[in-house]
């Protein structure tokens, strides 16, 4: 019985080249709809209009793969694994409004776009940061876009077998001093598994006296969601007036709820929800989602994505992205090219640190395996004669 078992066990991690096949996929979809999202994201373009056009584009990309039915019968499940977000200037992220509640891009708005998708529960996510219009900029929102995205690349170099998450929090404070901006407080990347967004396993962007994470090392065959996040401002999210949108469904907590309205909530939340996040514009009549929420909440039967932001006239500026540790080297399958950026963006602080450079200098895609591969199969081949 338990040979039977082990068998029908399923490998959920990277040894396995369909897990690795899925991840990559997904990847491929979350890079095309937050392509698209940011093409969008143009003077007076509504904020709820952009972010059901990522959900869209993931929902329809995931519904083209993995339709064959399986052997065991199990429907394959996919779409979205992260509502698209779009959080302006000081929110630090998780904006995902209801219709009512939306506002318009401006010229000159700093723009954070965050989203991820799934094919069987293996997740990839990315987010991106643009500045709306095409005007050069040269201020603190420079400085602070420059930031992010130069950490976000040290840390691509930096998450590799047998490096620690403390070298990736150190450079994450280094990087901040460079261009004088803040590590915002509270923001970790986390190790994804099977339907898990929030792997225990954690990078922390910046330590605090009442926040702090153990310290691992990177292991071969994991997968971690980087997220980077720069403020100009201290660094601390506080919470903002604005309704939060964003959950999850607590696992293992249950209750019967009161209302009906809010027991058809929880149970549509259970049925196409039931791991990973969603946002209240998801479900599919927005009464049932005002009043469920509020008893859900009560009854702690959702955990919460807070819109947090800094002080009115602070930006913050965001990168994500999802990496995958192989043989060959940590591989990058999610986030864009600084594109526009590279242009528009021009700030007055650089790296200065010889260490930094160094780092951010070496190559971010070590190119070892197709060697071995071609020793491996020589190997083959003469094992075989």
């Amino acid at each position: 019985m338990s040979d039977n078992e082990s068998e029908n066990e399923e490998i959920c991690d990277l040894s396995n080249p369909d897990v690795t096949t899925k991840y990559r996929s997904a990847g491929d979809i979350v890079n095309k709809a937050l392509q698209k999202v940011i093409e969008a994201c143009v003077p007076d373009a509504d904020i709820v209009t952009l972010c059901e056009m990522g959900d869209k584009i993931m929902e329809e990309e995931t519904g083209k793969l993995y339709n064959k039915k399986p052997k065991d019968g199990k429907k394959v499940e996919k779409g979205v694994a992260f509502p698209t977000c779009v959080s302006v200037n000081e929110l630090l992220g998780h904006y995902s409004p209801l219709k009512g509640e939306s506002r318009q891009l401006k010229a000159g708005d700093v723009a954070k776009i965050d989203l991820a998708c799934h094919l069987d529960g293996f997740i990839a996510a990315a987010a991106h940061t643009v500045v709306v219009g095409g005007d050069k900029v040269e201020d603190k929102r420079a400085d602070v876009i420059m930031a992010a995205w130069t950490a976000a690349e040290a840390a691509l170099r930096l998450v590799q077998v047998g490096n620690t998450n403390a070298q990736v929090t150190e450079t994450f404070a280094k990087v901040a001093e460079e261009f004088k901006v803040k590590p915002v407080q509270g923001v970790l990347s986390h190790q994804l598994k099977k339907f898990v967004i929030d792997g225990n396993r954690t990078i922390i962007m910046a330590e605090s006296v009442d926040e702090k994470v153990e310290e691992f090392e990177f292991e071969m065959n994991e997968v971690y969601c980087l997220d980077v996040v720069m403020s100009t401002g201290e660094g601390k999210g506080k919470e903002s007036e604005v309704r939060h949108t964003v959950y999850k469904r607590a696992p293992d907590v249950m209750y019967s709820l009161k209302t009906q309205k809010a027991r058809q909530f929880i149970s549509e939340v259970g049925k196409r929800f039931p791991a990973l996040p969603f946002s209240l514009r998801q479900i599919e009549d927005e009464q049932v989602a005002r009043v469920g929420i509020s008893e859900a909440k009560r009854h702690e039967l959702v955990e919460e994505y807070p819109v947090l932001k800094e002080k009115d006239g602070d930006i913050v500026a965001q990168f994500k992205f999802t990496v995958l540790l192989l043989p060959g080297g940590t591989k990058k399958i999610t986030g864009m090219a600084l594109g526009d950026l590279e242009k528009q963006v021009v700030s007055s602080q650089s790296v200065q640190d010889e260490d930094l450079k160094k780092l951010l200098a070496s190559s971010a895609n070590p190119k070892k395996k197709k060697k071995s591969k071609a020793k491996d199969d020589k190997k083959d081949d003469e094992e075989k004669a």
